[in-house]
């Protein structure tokens, strides 16, 4: 997922430079919720992780 949150981040960055403003601002967009949604599981599966690991001791 944060590979996808690159790849458009790069997509805003180029149309950018050329002046797709449009295009530039959804794309950006999509990098901040792919971003913000990798976060989210991350953090998510760090608990579960934790919590499973306290339970086999």
């Amino acid at each position: 997922m944060l590979h996808w949150a690159l790849v458009f981040l790069v997509v805003a960055l180029v149309a950018a430079v050329f002046g797709f403003g449009g295009i530039a601002s959804t794309a950006a967009g999509m990098a901040q919720i792919l971003f913000v949604v990798a976060l989210v599981l991350f953090v998510v599966s760090l608990l579960f992780g934790f919590a499973r690991g306290r339970n086999n001791l």
